[in-house]
């Protein structure tokens, strides 16, 4: 029996042997380099094992039929064969790099990104409200950046050689229609918002996503605040006015409302305009804005309104005329905004937005009194989907409406009413494509159709990144971008079609340790531009779609707040050559707002023992294009170069008030924007001319700011 028994193991451990099936093979990258230490198994069991140091693998089984082979490791994503098990012999497995959202490749041609957990962040909101020279306004910290022109007399964003309307801004991916002030001729104007509601901004000088339009050169994307980290009340006292500012939490709901008052009429006083300016009436608003939030687990819901009342009373200085020139401003805007968003546990998300905006304006201009009146909304859904961390998917629909009226009355009892109204429909198709962490694809379209125009339009657009390295990358982009002709031009006709111009860039950037180099190339080629015949667009002016024009160059930045304690800095440089044959010219040119070379060095320095931050900025632009008609040439002459060195200084009393001091020009540079012509030839045949300068050389600014919070550190440091 012993023997038998001994003889029945014998042939069972041998028949269990003969069963075992081998698995092996060989895994590597897609460049075929081995991977050492995967763990290869079939799924379900115990039977497995790791790589070797060549990627090798070996193992046996007694599982049969179908089975799932399991291949894993960091970094990679897991690789799955499915098949009998007899199958899994000298396999040659090539695994897929994970795509990692923190050090892989990004799309960033053509756009600056400000916000605190941006990755390619060479802006942060801190920065855009700590500039000095720009005095807590957007717009002004962002044109210390390249690409973008300063236009001393406008204050508004010049972009690549194009106009102030060429770009558009967005709120929390809502249109903002009437974003800045209304002011006079030759008076600088400011943006509406409020630094402290934002927490992130999205700056695009070309190339941007099809998901916006109606911009030929660049989109400005300001995003509010999500959930504030505390309850909190802002407190300021200034030379020119004074602002209040409160946050309320309850629960997964909060509120922020900030609120401002601005009269120059005391500073005036003291330091009156001297350049060609009479205040009768200096400028005077009162603003406001607020937020509300609701968060669910899955879903937020913001609604943010503005409001603002301005007027302004001046006299200015006109070659034609002997005396001054009165011009009187009353200004009403107020604006909604609201959006919803809801992320399925699909990794689908959905996105609805609306707007709506009123603005009137009473102009009274050589006894001549002109009102109109705006009124604008917007309406869109967005939907996305994650299939993967390589794919995903965006697509929506949207609707703007524009209806505008205007009406003037001169004093012998003549009047003239023109307006337009405009349905415009678009869709948005785009994808993000990331072949590995150094390769990725953004490719999307854009279908507009504008009834005021009554054609259809068609915008593809394009992106491409390729990592060169740990820390740099290179980008291209291109895309077709269309927009309606101003509101000037279609008050009158609408018998044009809508302004193009094709966007081409080359990107390069590096950022590590602190330090950010930025070169991008581009080239923008203009088409289907509106002429008419007359100085200005008038009732019986003639229009056409004839014009067009080219912009091109060099934008380069760098940014280091590591190399030297407590200092950070930044330098741009923008190199344009652009001309144009648009509006009422009489042939192609380089337009007035599009200087050659732009420059600007931003410093920002904590002192220690000073309890201060100290701020620099200066800015540099050559002398800009403007016209002599003394000479044949059009457009041949050059203004002399425009300087600015601004200083601002922060000193913290305590923990929680802050005392504010900048000038803006400390030097009191004199700058010339740029000439007025007389009408007509003197009696020697000479056309007189004026120069064009700021209402005065140098602002002085004095503030104080206290803030009453729970944690009893908070301030204002970062919205000054």
């Amino acid at each position: 029996m012993k023997n038998l028994t001994v003889f029945l193991t014998t042939l069972l451990n041998v028949w269990v042997a003969s069963a075992q099936t081998p698995i092996d093979g060989v895994v590597t990258d897609k460049a075929g380099n081995a991977i050492s230490g995967a763990n290869v198994y079939l799924e379900g069991t115990y039977d497995g094992a790791s790589t070797d140091e060549n990627g090798a693998f070996f193992f046996e089984t007694g599982e049969t039929g179908t089975q799932t082979l399991v291949v894993s490791v960091l970094g990679y994503d897991p690789h799955y064969e499915m098949g009998d098990v007899s199958y899994f012999q000298k396999l040659n497995i090539k695994l897929v790099e994970v795509i990692n959202q923190l050090t892989g490749v990004t799309l960033t041609a053509g756009t600056f990104e400000a916000g605190d957990n941006s990755k390619v962040s060479v802006l942060k909101p801190l920065d855009i409200v700590t500039t000095a020279g720009a005095l807590a306004d957007v717009v002004g910290a962002l044109q210390t950046l390249p690409g973008t022109t300063t236009i001393n007399e406008d204050g508004r964003l010049f972009v690549r050689g194009g106009g102030a309307e060429e770009t558009q801004v967005f709120i929390d991916g809502i249109r903002v229609f009437q974003p800045f002030f209304g002011t006079a001729q030759n008076i600088p104007t400011r943006s509406r918002f409020s630094p402290m509601l934002f927490k992130g901004i999205t700056f695009s000088t070309g190339g941007y996503s099809a998901e916006y339009g109606q911009a030929l050169s660049s989109v400005l994307l300001l995003n509010t605040i999500d959930v504030p980290d505390m309850e909190k009340t802002d407190i300021g006292a200034m030379s020119v006015g004074a602002q209040l500012g409160h946050t309320e939490i309850w629960g997964k709901e909060s509120l922020s409302f900030s609120t401002q008052y601005v009269n120059l009429a005391p500073y005036e006083s003291l330091i009156p305009s001297t350049q060609g300016v009479r205040w009768n009436k200096p400028f005077e608003s009162i603003q406001g804005e607020g937020v509300f939030r609701s968060k669910g687990d899955r879903t937020i819901f913001k609604l943010y309104t503005s409001f603002n009342y301005s007027n302004l009373d001046i006299d200015q200085e006109d070659i034609n005329f002997e005396d001054f020139v009165r011009f009187r401003l009353r200004n009403n805007n107020l604006y909604f905004n609201s959006s919803y968003k809801h992320f399925f546990e699909s990794d689908w998300g959905v996105s609805l937005g609306a707007s709506v905006s009123r603005d009137t304006n009473s102009i009274l201009v050589f006894d001549n009194a002109i009102e109109n009146n705006e009124t604008a909304g917007h309406l869109k859904a967005k939907v996305s989907k994650s299939f993967s961390n390589r794919f995903e998917l965006n697509m929506g629909a949207e609707v703007f409406h524009t209806n505008f009226k205007e009406n003037v009355e001169q004093p012998d009892g003549f009047s003239f009413e023109s307006s337009f109204d405009d349905v415009l429909w678009a869709g948005f198709l785009e994808t993000d494509i990331f072949f590995s962490n150094d390769f990725a694809l953004k490719l999307g379209g854009r279908v507009e159709r504008p009834s005021v125009l009554d054609e259809l339009t068609v915008s593809p657009r394009f992106s491409l990144a390729y990592k060169s390295g740990e820390f740099s990358q290179f980008s291209v982009a291109y895309g077709d971008f269309y927009q309606n002709p101003i509101r000037d031009v279609l008050k009158y006709d609408r018998s044009v079609t809508s302004e193009k111009t094709s966007h081409y860039i080359f990107n390069y950037q590096y950022l590590n340790d602190g330090k950010t180099f930025r070169a991008e190339a581009f080239y923008k080629d203009y088409d289907d531009l509106v002429k008419f015949n007359t100085q200005f667009p008038q009732f019986d002016s003639e229009y056409s779609n004839t014009g067009s024009g080219y912009a091109t160059g060099l934008d380069i930045f760098w940014r280091d707040n590591k190399s030297i304690d407590n200092l950070d800095y930044w330098i741009s440089y923008s190199y344009l050559d652009t001309e144009r044959d648009f509006r009422n010219f009489p042939e192609a040119a380089t337009p007035n707002f599009a200087p050659k070379h732009s420059f600007s060095i931003v410093t920002k320095y904590w002192a220690d023992k000073l309890r201060s931050q100290i701020g620099l900025t200066y800015l540099h632009g050559s002398g800009r294009p403007y016209d002599n008609p003394n000479t044949p040439e059009f457009l041949a002459e050059r203004t002399r170069p425009f300087q600015n060195l601004s200083f601002n200084w922060a000193y913290l009393i305590d923990q929680q008030k802050i005392l504010f001091f900048s000038i803006n020009n400390i030097l009191g540079i004199n700058n010339i924007n740029n000439y007025q012509y007389a009408d007509a030839p003197n009696n020697v045949g000479v056309f007189e001319r004026r120069a064009v300068r700021p209402a005065a050389d140098s602002f002085f600014f004095v503030g104080f700011f206290w803030t009453l919070s729970d944690d009893k550190k908070s301030n204002q440091l970062d919205n000054l």
